[in-house]
């Protein structure tokens, strides 16, 4: 990609601040409610996150919580399916079809994630909207938080902190849920019952969601999160973004509702400052694009409710790209989107086909190391193992074991094993082959298992048969 490509990325302090220090003092953003299109359009894609997020460890699904990571027993489960630390592999591929997806929706729209979906935007919403119901409007909060300390001021501040540390306790008594049966866990909580595990990560998960969500908020966004940084690099000229029209709305200024820029001899904006008191980053939009931006658009629905009084145009600030702005054709497919595009479907396609054809049982074949070998009364030699079965399946199922790779050798011990759903058992068996069977004294052996009432269910495990030297 030449530089002619690239989009120019201003690094702006919010408002107030003026030159960026990363020492300085953080300076507090009073952010103003503002209704419109897009804000409800986050209500459809927030709200979602939210609720599923408290509700799915509360679903049972065959007699079982749905969704729980098991860490002691090492398994996870999700609805349907059971994973092991033998599945690993497919959580890079979820991770894989994560990035790329996320890398095609911001070519396309930019940091839509991050204002519309993102669980630090969603969270941080939630804390805003306890803090206007406790403390008031923007200019309320202003004056309480300048005024002196009275009982009303204390009595405002302690309904707010109780907000938001209660909901973020309940967002970590959930997080614990995904770890340990919630149904349990809610009960033994207030007993003192629970592991000091559990107890420990819910005390965490509450003070990380209570400073992240309510002290930090959009330091997270400019300073920790890696996506602002490294976000500049997938834009380009095309790349749908939040701007404010300079050619439109400049020169700036005041002037009655309802008289025309030409009669003002301005341009269409009218300076009210809406576009930075509703900004969660503190940013003012009009001074171009800037990384500190998440394309929440509160900035455009607060313009556009000025622009409804003023019985202007709406679009002052909109979603568009550098190319409309500047006149130019704007193209929605290009190459690299494409590339992306192309690479998630491939990717999932892959997993979908992996996760459609995992079998749900595994084998581990361990030989007996304590001694080589041992011979029988009858001649025959011996070889011990301990077969590891893994019912993978929700179901409880029964299963056969066989072996191959040594002619008329058998398998000494049960041979048939019935295991419980997510059950692993450690099976001991010997391995008793004739001498003029053996033509090497290593040979390769394979174990099968098989379920008995699903000849598809089955799996293999490689050991090794020591014999003397002939």
């Amino acid at each position: 990609m030449s530089d002619a490509d690239l989009i120019p990325v201003q690094e702006f302090a919010p408002s107030e601040v003026g030159e960026v220090d990363l020492y300085q003092k953080r300076e507090r953003i009073y952010t103003r409610k503002v209704e419109g299109f897009f804000q409800k359009v986050r209500l459809f894609t927030g709200w979602p996150l939210l609720i599923g997020y408290f509700v799915l460890p509360w679903i049972n699904w065959k007699g079982t919580q749905a969704v729980l990571f098991d860490l002691p027993a090492r398994k996870f489960r999700i609805f349907e399916l059971t994973f092991w630390p033998q599945d690993f592999p497919m959580l890079a591929w979820l991770l894989m079809i994560g990035a790329f997806s996320l890398f095609t929706v911001t070519v396309f729209a930019g940091r839509v994630w991050c204002g519309y979906t993102c669980p630090q935007t969603v969270w941080t919403s939630i804390f805003m909207w306890a803090e206007q119901v406790s403390e008031g409007t923007r200019n309320q909060r202003i004056k309480l938080d300048e005024g002196p300390w009275t009982l009303n001021k204390a009595g405002r501040k302690v309904l707010k902190h109780s907000m938001w540390y209660g909901f973020a306790a309940l967002t970590g008594i959930t997080f614990v849920g995904y770890f340990t049966p919630i149904r349990e866990w809610v009960l033994q909580l207030p007993a003192g019952e629970a592991s000091l595990w559990a107890y420990a990560w819910s005390f965490f998960f509450t003070n990380a969601t209570y400073i992240n969500a309510g002290w930090m908020r959009e330091q997270v966004c400019i300073y920790m999160c890696p996506y602002a940084r490294f976000q500049s690099v997938m834009f380009d000229r095309d790349t749908l973004i939040v701007s404010y029209d300079a050619q439109r709305g400049e020169p700036r200024g005041s002037r009655k509702r309802h008289q025309t820029s030409q009669e003002a001899g301005l341009g269409d904006c009218v300076d009210c400052q809406l576009c930075v008191q509703v900004c969660p980053t503190g940013i003012d939009i009009r001074d171009g694009l800037q990384y500190q931006c998440i394309t929440c658009a509160l900035c455009v629905d607060a313009c556009n409710s000025v622009m409804d009084k003023m019985g202007y145009e709406r679009g002052l600030v909109r979603y568009t790209t550098e190319n409309t702005l500047e006149g130019k054709p704007s193209h929605i497919l290009r190459p690299r989107l494409i590339g992306y595009i192309v690479a998630v479907l491939l990717i999932s396609a892959l997993f979908v086909t992996v996760l459609l054809n995992r079998v749900p049982v595994g084998l581990d074949a361990i030989r007996e190391r304590g001694q080589l070998f041992r011979e029988v009364s009858d001649g025959r030699i011996e070889n011990v193992y301990t077969l590891k079965i893994r019912n993978m399946s929700q179901i409880d199922q029964q299963y056969r074991v066989s072996m191959r790779g040594i002619p008329n050798a058998v398998i000494v011990g049960d041979t048939e094993v019935a295991l419980k759903a997510g059950e692993v058992y450690a099976l001991p068996v010997a391995v008793q082959a004739a001498r003029v069977d053996l033509t090497a004294p290593n040979m390769d052996v394979y174990f099968e298992v098989r379920a008995l009432d699903d000849e598809s269910v089955t799996d293999t495990a490689e050991s090794r048969f020591v014999g003397p030297f002939n």
